[in-house]
């Protein structure tokens, strides 16, 4: 597998939109305390800048779910790490890297709302609608993009990329001897 030579999105589009995103979730909760809960590994890049982008009261707690194989969804959601911050009465946000199938966001947010938050809200850095087998959309999302395999900025294809600074999208090596 090799990643494209230019980045399907930037760094430098990257920080602008999660600027964007800080603002629009500062706006909906006030200056209030806000959990981000983020998914990870995928999430921790971009939680990281969010709540950087975010000024006021923020905690940061952790979920951690596994539902991909490779460069495919297994279909099925096992959370792996639970929170330990209380998310009763909280205005909490759940961090996802991307929103694709739908089936992990469903899971997670099932999960988060059992602790009856004030608020719940989710917040992708990527949304692939056209792969959605969920009926879930995203409170906040950074960018929508079409049906392909992406890397970088914490998203990984079997933990490889993640610490690419940009998003590239993922091209199977085509070999003649493959064709």
């Amino acid at each position: 597998m090799t990643i494209s030579d230019e980045p399907l999105l930037t760094q430098e589009a990257i920080a602008a939109r999660v600027m964007e995103l800080g603002k629009a979730i500062r706006r909906r909760h006030g200056d209030g305390g806000i959990v981000l809960l983020c998914v990870l590994k995928g999430g921790l890049f971009f939680t990281a800048d969010l709540a950087r982008a975010l000024s006021g009261e923020v905690i940061i707690d952790v979920i951690r779910a596994r539902s991909y194989e490779g460069i495919e969804s297994s279909g099925k959601v096992t959370i792996l790490t639970e929170p330990t911050t209380s998310l009763r009465g909280k205005h909490v946000v759940v961090i996802e890297d991307i929103l694709d199938t739908g089936r992990t966001a469903r899971v997670l947010l099932e999960r988060v709302r059992k602790e009856e938050p004030a608020d719940l809200a989710l917040c992708t850095l990527i949304d692939k609608p056209s792969r959605r087998v969920e009926p879930i959309e995203a409170d906040f999302v950074g960018f929508t993009i079409d049906d392909c395999f992406v890397v970088g900025y914490g998203l990984d294809w079997n933990e490889r990329y993640r610490a690419l600074p940009a998003v590239y999208v993922l091209n199977p090596d085509i070999s003649p001897a493959s064709s």
